[in-house]
């Protein structure tokens, strides 16, 4: 379903599914008013948008991360009210990017169903061509030699990304040609940044010390990165509309 502004909206069955958590889950923290409410439709029935998706998912990773509902409360009315869901899912990138890893095994129905749409063979092929999600181990392009489904394991706070990544309208090699600029430019920026914080610490600090000051560099690191990122390809975007 969509709204007047083509939007693509869902109900909460949808929404919850989308984002691997329960529909009780949904409304509990709508109840505590972590969501915004839903815009109501025809027959009384909720509907979701784009921007809960988000804010959904960044709730769930801030639970991850140990924070209290009411640190998240507090949290959340500290953004401004008018991020788009991109603005929340770059947040949430930020929010992520320094916690453990969180790899899951799904079978393919669960995987589908976290992604909210089926997802033929082309499809699976380009979330692990994009490191999103990898075939488990004695699995196959289609099911298991014992005749069991596919099962996959999965980054749940990089499965999104990837789900919208495949109604990009580029070629299976660009996306493989892009990812691999990415790795090559950020290994140098960390392999720099390693370098300048080896330099800054010394030779004979503590391995405690070097982990501590480490973790406190870390989250502004990775802000810093994604804010000059984020604006140095706004920037490149208007040069290039700007010269066709």
């Amino acid at each position: 379903m969509t709204t007047d502004t083509e939007e693509p909206t869902l109900t909460v069955d949808e929404l919850a599914a989308r984002a691997g958590v329960t529909v009780r889950t949904v409304r509990f923290y709508s109840s505590k008013g972590l969501l915004p409410p839903p815009v109501i439709g025809p027959r009384r029935v909720g509907h979701y948008s784009q921007e809960h998706l988000a804010r959904l998912a960044l709730i769930e990773e801030l639970q991850r991360q140990g924070m209290t509902l009411a640190a998240i409360e507090r949290h959340l009315q500290q953004l401004p009210a008018d991020l788009s869901a991109q603005d929340l899912a770059l947040h949430r990138a930020v929010v992520a990017s320094w916690a453990p890893d969180a790899a899951e095994d799904v079978p393919r129905e669960e995987l589908e169903r976290r992604a909210g749409r089926p997802l033929g063979e082309e499809d699976l092929e380009r979330l692990v061509a994009m490191n999103i999600i990898e075939r488990a181990e004695g699995t196959t392009g289609s099911a298991h030699s014992s005749g069991s489904p596919d099962s996959f394991r999965v980054d749940p706070a990089l499965l999104a990304l990837g789900v919208q990544l495949l109604d990009v309208p580029l070629a299976h090699e660009s996306i493989l040609a892009a990812r691999g600029v990415l790795l090559e430019h950020s290994r140098a920026a960390a392999r720099e940044l390693s370098a300048l914080l080896r330099e800054a610490v010394g030779e004979h600090e503590s391995v405690a010390a070097v982990k501590s000051l480490s973790a406190h560099m870390q989250p502004l690191v990775v802000q810093a990165l994604l804010t000059t990122f984020q604006r140095s390809l706004k920037a490149e975007l208007r040069e290039w509309l700007k010269e066709s």
